[in-house]
C-alpha cells in the first residue's frame, strides 16, 4: 500500500509548508493541499512545487480554493460556497502522498466540522510540525493529546527552528511522542538547500516504513 502521511502543525506560520515541501522531495513523492484559502498571491501548492521541484502532475489540484486568506470556513462563506467536509477523501496515488491541512488541527472547515474530524476519518499517519520557539509546548502538548483523543495515528514531531535542547526533550517526554528531526530555518530557501537540509535531518525510512 502507498504510504499516505498528513502534515499538519501546532498554529498557522510554523513552517508546516516548507516541511510538506521537503517530505515530498525527500520521498519523491506527490503533494496534495486538499482546502487552500488565499489564492491572489502564491498558493502552498505552488511553494511545495518550486521547493519541491516538482512536476506538475506530482501536485494534485486543490479540492477548494478560496480567494481570502481567512479561517477555510469565512473563507467559503464569503466565496459563497460551503466546504463539503465528507466528500474530502484521500486520492489513490502510485507514490508517496503528502497531504498538508491549514492551520492546526481545530480549523474550521464549516460551521460543523473541523480539520481534525476529517483527520480521524481518513486515520493515516500524521506528522505534527512545531515551532521551537517560547509557547510550543504548550502548542505542541495540546495538539498531540487531542489527536490521542481521536484516536488517530501519530508518526510524531517535526520540529522547525533553532535547535531548543530542552524545549524539544520536555515535549518527547511529557507527549510520549517520537521526534522525527528538526529542520533549522534556513538563510536561503532553495531545492537545493531543503533537499540538503531534510535529508541531513530527517530519515526517509521513519515515514515510509509507518507503524502507527
Amino acid at each position: 500500500m502507498t504510504v499516505q502521511i498528513v502534515v499538519t502543525g501546532t498554529d498557522t506560520g510554523v513552517g508546516k509548508t516548507v516541511f510538506a515541501a521537503g517530505l515530498t522531495g525527500l520521498l519523491d513523492g506527490i503533494y496534495w493541499k486538499p482546502v487552500q484559502s488565499g489564492t491572489c498571491e502564491e498558493t502552498d501548492s505552488e511553494v511545495v512545487s518550486l521547493l519541491a521541484d516538482l512536476p506538475a502532475v506530482r501536485v494534485l489540484p486543490e479540492a477548494w480554493r478560496l480567494r481570502q486568506p481567512l479561517s477555510p470556513h469565512l473563507a467559503a462563506k464569503l466565496d459563497g460556497v460551503e466546504i463539503d467536509a465528507q466528500a474530502l477523501s484521500l486520492p489513490a496515488t502510485d507514490r508517496p502522498l503528502v497531504v498538508e491541512g491549514a492551520g492546526g488541527l481545530m480549523v474550521p472547515l464549516n460551521r460543523r466540522a473541523l480539520y481534525i474530524d476529517v483527520f480521524a476519518r481518513w486515520n493515516a499517519p500524521v506528522v505534527l510540525c512545531a515551532r521551537t520557539t517560547l509557547g510550543t509546548i504548550n502548542h505542541t502538548l495540546l495538539s498531540v493529546e487531542a489527536l490521542r483523543s481521536r484516536s488517530i495515528p501519530l508518526l510524531g514531531i517535526a520540529f522547525v527552528g533553532d535547535r531548543m535542547v530542552d524545549t524539544q526533550k520536555t515535549i518527547a517526554e511529557l507527549g510520549k511522542v517520537r521526534v522525527l528531526g528538526r529542520l533549522p530555518l534556513l538563510e536561503s530557501l532553495t531545492p537545493s538547500t531543503l533537499s540538503a537540509a531534510m535529508r541531513t535531518s530527517f530519515n526517509a525510512d521513519d515515514f515510509e516504513k509507518i507503524r502507527p
